[in-house]
Order: structure tokens, then sequence, then C-alpha cells
């Protein structure tokens, strides 16, 4: 099972492969379930805080011992990486894909981290996957009271197909992370901007590589399902399985507040993950 060849797969099918994160054993749990019952492919993701939190290489064992005992197409994502060290850590370790977050660098020394983080990555790993991100979204899967400051949520501000063009070039990404109306995090009272379809279209067809799009918790349904029409291969959810754990536990602890197992009080925040995660892949994969 090869992630390169399952993205490959979902662009000709013109769907998506659904991205979650995870940072303890009921998350991951919570993602390999809901993927494994729909029997869709599936990438687990760690950020920097959850790979330091979870242990870098024991997030590697823990999914690969998921793939080959069960044969099952899951894959591992160093999401949001903002060192080239880090990168090479993470391939080190077995990631089956990092990414180079210089999102918030000039083009030009994103263009040149991004391609330093890409060699580093290959040299250790030749078939590991490199991801590169060209627009500022934000940082934080978080609940919001407004929109990032700085983040590109005007089309004069989204990533320009050009300039998508010239990076992928220049860096050598296989994969390639726009803004286009996307945002990190969940707005607590409102959808999260709509998305600039034309534009993913349009990056698409100028880049020459698969396209992810990040910041996909609180994007409305019909915006999901156009943006995979339109070129995007891969989603990634973060704030909206934080938000279901969070909950599932509240409501774990309201029916027994007496309960001090973890591994029963836990069960309720990794089902409600599970309900998130297959809605999602319902979604993603446009299935019934």
């Amino acid at each position: 099972m090869n992630l390169r060849t399952i993205i490959k797969e979902a662009e000709e099918k013109k769907i998506a492969i659904g991205h979650f994160n995870f940072s303890n054993l009921e998350g991951l749990w919570a993602i390999f379930n809901a993927g494994k019952e729909l029997n869709v492919p599936v990438i687990a993701g760690v950020s920097e805080g959850e790979r330091d939190f979870v242990g870098v290489r024991e997030a590697v064992a823990l999914v690969k011992s998921l793939r080959e005992g069960e044969n099952y197409p899951i894959f591992l994502n160093a999401d949001h990486t903002y060192s080239v060290e880090r990168i090479k850590e993470a391939a080190l370790a077995g990631y089956d894909a990092v990414i180079f977050d210089g999102a918030k660098l000039s083009f030009t020394e994103n263009v040149q981290k991004t391609k330093e983080a890409v060699e580093a990555a290959k040299s250790i790993n030749p078939n590991i996957l490199v991801e590169g991100e060209l627009g500022y979204i934000g940082t934080s899967s978080k609940l919001l009271d407004e929109i990032p400051e700085g983040a590109a949520v005007t089309p004069e501000s989204f990533t320009k197909p050009e300039e998508a063009k010239e990076f992928v070039e220049k860096t050598g990404v296989d994969l390639f992370a726009p803004s286009v109306g996307n945002i990190h995090g969940m707005l607590k009272n409102t959808s999260d901007p709509r998305l600039d379809i034309k534009r993913v279209e349009e990056i698409r067809k100028v880049c020459g590589v698969p396209l992810v799009l990040h910041g996909g918790s609180g994007t409305v349904d019909e915006d999901f399902q156009n943006a995979i029409k339109a070129g995007i291969s891969i989603i990634h959810i973060n704030t909206e399985l934080r938000v279901a754990f969070k909950e599932g536990l509240k409501t774990s602890f309201a029916k027994d507040p007496e309960e001090i197992a973890p591994y029963k009080f836990m069960k309720g925040g990794r089902e409600a993950m599970g309900e998130v995660i297959k809605k999602r892949l319902k979604l993603f994969n446009f299935l019934p």
C-alpha cells in the first residue's frame, strides 16, 4: 500500500482522502475504525505539538501496526512542520508524508526553505511525500471568536495560480496546499468563509500536483464537494474532532460522575470523534 498511489486513485475517482489529526490512542482508534467501517483509505496526522505528546517514533509504530496488522490503507503524516530539522526527524522515523509550513514567510524565503525541506526528506527516504504551503491561513486548531489575524480571506490575498506554479516548480513538492478561503480553527458562532472554487480549479490546472485543503473544520458541505470536483485530493480536519472529543467526555461524566476508569470514560470521546470522522469520510467519498 502506497500513499502516492492512493492519492492518484482519489484524483481519478474525483474523491478526497480524509486527513484527521490525533493526539492520543483514542483519536487514532476513532480514525481507524471509521475508515475501516466505510472501507476507504485515511491519513492520520500529527502536528509538532501532537508528535511531542504522542511520541515521534511511537506514532509511526502505532499506524504501521494498524496498516500491516489489519491490511488497511491508513497512512501517517507529519502535519505542519516549521523547521528542516523536524522534517528530517519525521523522515528518519518513517512517516509516509511531511509538510513544511512556510506560509508566514515571504514567497522567496518560503521557496528556499521548502526546497531545502524537500531535499532533506528525500535524501533520507526517496519515497516520502513532501507538501508545501503557500498562503497564510492561521495556525491553531481551536474555536475562534474571529478570523485569525493576517489570514488570507479575500480573493486578492488568496494564493495566485501563477505563484502556485512557480512555487511547485522551484521546490519540487509532491503536494501543494493553497489558501482559497480556508482558515485554521473554527469560528464559534458562524460558518467559516466560503471557498473560492474557481481558484482551486485554476491552481490545480497549472501547478501539476495534487492539492491539499487545510483548515477543513467549519467549512460547509457544499464547498467541500465542489472543491473536490475542482481538484482537492486531501482534506484536513482537526478542530471538529477536538470539539467532539471534549463533548464526548462531558457526556461520559454526566452519565457516571463517579467513574474513574479511563478506558470507560474515554470511550465517549472516541465514539464522538468517530461519528464526526464517518460523516466527513462519507462526504469526501460521495457515499450515501
